[in-house]
């Protein structure tokens, strides 16, 4: 006790008062989505004395968070539908990435996906022609990995700047608020026929790749070129694509058109439905590597966003798998407020000088404050990374981390130097040392001026009936224009990516294509540019046809969730139905009974059976094939009505397998089905294993041309 009373000096008290607030030794600095940072002191520069270079998303992170301590919709992607799930890794892909994702086979990776569409608004319909964005959110162990992409491996602009205008052009026109999710109207052809490097996404979005059959079944591409780089520091190119294992397949405009009124959320709902039922969907991940030496070997520029590299010219190598097993608990806290960064990345994994993917860098951090409200918008459950976050950003609106000690900046000694940085060893991100010489300068590469090869590659590498649809979605979406000199500048833009496409819109246009257009072709250059400098030239034929291109380049024979209704009365024969509904259901489709009325049906041997939808309250459309049981009493009930008939008539006119057995050939007899007695996806008193394959095809397009002619 002979101390009793004695003070301590007092630098001694604020020593032991830093060491119990400080925190804890060992802590690493790392970026909010959990990235270890390795230089907090200096930003990132074109030479040691150069401009500060736009990518630094670590000097931008830092910075936006410290402008907002003090304290609405998407813009484009407004719609859309999200699931959970996880990625696992084939093969370690180290021999080109030192990311940890793709290297350690060990891991399950947790992963939300974003679906959507880009035009129009939150309550817009699902089926409207667009693009869809297909965003994948890796919760990886380095930190978060947002792949922010779409189901076309292109885009329309080429410079990041563009894109106000091309999102303002789509929208609504702003004196009368119309159409809403639609690109068929002037100021968007107004728009793409003076920016002529919007062509080659835009005869993508006139495709089947418009209009998809389900969220499940449409590919997702990371659209720009980046890079992967190695333990050694070696970079190669890279471009990311996601395949659906159950294929590709879309709908027709006809549908589309009906499906709006019958189910507005019909892919919210496909994808909802499938994942509750326990039909996971699953997507292998690609990559298309070039090695850096090869950069200039092409044709055209692997940094131009409008552009793809064919895949007989890279293959595209599956690295791994990802599957989508939950779905949201609330889909205001995860799908809306989910925050996608193309900034978003891990070491291994950098950027390259694509001028769209440098504007989007900058973009997606102020949308996300402008969407959410806060810089702490990576402390919302769904954006938050599983790796430990700690660095010195401090307080703002809705801060939800409670932060100890006295020390919020670096570097210092009263908190032990803690958060401190990152070696390379430890996982500490560093940018690839890529060389930059050249003057700042508003300019385009010439070697982005082809803005006519690609467009006319993708119309060439389309079956027939892929074609024809390319044509008459460009003719509806024209006719809708009221200025005449829009539409014959499109008539002649198209016609310098295929003539034969261009006659087919100019005949149902009523118009002559011109010869010449008198101004400049493409007006997105600066005032003071070379005007005849970036004019495109005249498309180049590298590759006569890429088999890619097509929707049926994946082959799928899986029916797995395929909805087949399934057309009954009272007295249907249950001995067809059973045999039918276990063959389609051991397949992994949804078998759906359809009736002339709701509540319970009986089959003729008494049995009730669960009606899912009476005729009344659904549509074929929603269907993707048609089955119908025998049983006298209950074909002559739907021979009385009229809706059923419409019902077969309709999937005839879309092309859909229909099979029927015993007496349910006397309904197919009551309509135009008896003009397709030949038809190889009509199935009567065939086998299951016939129909089954009918359906796995997707439609039978040898079909339409004469099926046009049905009223329905």
């Amino acid at each position: 006790m002979k101390n009793k009373g004695k003070k301590q000096p007092a630098s001694k008290k604020k020593e032991e008062m830093a060491k119990n607030t400080s925190n804890p030794e060992g802590k690493i600095l790392t970026t909010n989505q959990g990235l270890k940072v390795n230089d907090t002191n200096n930003s990132l520069k074109a030479g040691e004395r150069g401009a500060t270079l736009l990518e630094d998303f670590i000097l931008r992170e830092k910075i936006f968070h410290f402008d907002h301590e003090r304290i609405p919709e998407r813009i484009v992607h407004a719609r859309g539908s999200g699931a959970h799930g996880f990625f696992e890794l084939y093969e370690s892909q180290e021999a080109i990435t030192k990311a940890g994702i793709f290297t350690d086979t060990s891991r399950k990776t947790p992963v939300f996906v974003r679906f959507s569409t880009v035009a129009g608004s939150k309550g817009s319909a699902d089926l409207a022609r667009d693009v869809r964005g297909f965003s994948t959110k890796f919760y990886t162990e380095e930190g978060v990995f947002d792949l922010v992409g779409n189901n076309m491996p292109i885009f329309f602009i080429q410079d990041a700047i563009k894109f106000p205008d091309l999102i303002h052009s789509v929208k609504p026109e702003p004196d009368r608020e119309i159409p809403q999710a639609a690109s068929a109207h002037d100021t968007f052809y107004d728009f793409i026929s003076h920016a002529t490097e919007t062509l080659h996404n835009q005869i993508w979005v006139m495709s089947d790749r418009g209009i998809p059959r389900s969220f499940r079944m449409m590919e997702g591409f990371g659209i720009h070129t980046f890079r992967l780089i190695n333990q050694q520091g070696k970079s190669n190119f890279v471009k990311f694509h996601w395949k659906p294992k159950l294929g590709v397949k879309s709908i027709t405009w006809d549908e589309a058109v009906k499906i709006h009124g019958a189910d507005a959320d019909f892919h919210r709902r496909d994808l909802w439905d499938a994942i509750e039922e326990g039909h996971y969907p699953e997507w292998e991940l690609g990559f298309q590597v070039v090695p850096e030496e090869d950069e200039h070997k092409f044709d055209f520029d692997l940094l131009d966003p409008t552009k793809l590299i064919p895949e007989e010219m890279v293959p595209v190598k599956i690295v791994g798998k990802m599957t989508l097993n939950r779905n949201p608990d609330n889909f205001f806290a995860e799908t809306e407020q989910v925050a996608f960064h193309p900034g978003h990345i891990v070491p291994g994994i950098d950027f390259t000088n694509d001028p769209l993917l440098q504007g989007r860098l900058f973009s997606y951090t102020d949308t996300q404050l402008s969407r959410l409200g806060s810089p702490n918008f990576n402390e919302i459950p769904i954006n938050r990374p599983i790796n430990e976050v700690n660095n010195n950003q401090r307080d703002a609106q809705m801060r939800m981390t409670v932060n100890k000690g006295k020390t919020a900046y670096f570097p210092n000694s009263i908190g032990g130097g803690c958060p401190h940085l990152a070696k390379m060893a430890e996982g500490g991100f560093t940018s690839y040392e890529e060389r930059i010489d050249g003057k700042k300068v508003r300019e385009r590469s010439e070697s982005f001026s082809d803005h006519f090869s690609q467009p006319a590659l993708f119309y060439r590498s389309l079956t027939k009936p892929e074609q024809n649809h390319v044509a008459e979605a460009y003719s509806f979406e024209l006719g809708k224009c009221t200025y005449a000199h829009i539409k014959q500048r499109m008539l002649w833009l198209i016609n310098q990516i295929d003539e034969s496409l261009a006659k087919k819109v100019s005949k149902n246009l009523g118009l002559e294509i011109p010869k010449k257009i008198d101004e400049p072709i493409n007006q997105a250059i600066g005032a003071d540019a070379d005007v005849k400098k970036h004019q495109p030239g005249k498309k180049k034929i590298y590759l006569d046809k890429s088999a890619a291109l097509s929707q049926t380049h994946i082959k799928s024979d899986s029916i797995a969730t395929r909805k087949i209704a399934v057309l009954v009365s009272d007295g249907f024969k249950e001995s067809d139905y059973n045999k039918i509904k276990k063959a389609l259901e051991a397949k992994g489709a949804m078998v759906q009974i359809i009736a002339t009325h709701g509540g319970e049906v009986n089959c003729d041997k008494g049995d009730k059976h669960p009606v899912k939808h009476s005729l009344m309250t659904t549509e074929s459309v929603l269907f993707d094939a048609i089955y119908i049981p025998g049983g006298k009493q209950s074909v002559e009930a739907l021979k009385k009505e009229a809706k059923a008939k419409k019902f077969i008539n309709e999937a005839l006119k879309h092309c859909k397998a229909i099979a029927a057995d015993s007496e349910g050939e006397e309904l197919l007899d009551v309509t135009y089905a008896l003009d397709f007695k030949d038809d190889e996806a009509i199935c009567i008193n065939k086998d299951a294993s016939v129909f089954i394959n009918a359906i796995a095809q997707h439609r039978n397009w040898k079909r339409e041309e004469a099926a046009k002619a049905i009223p329905v």
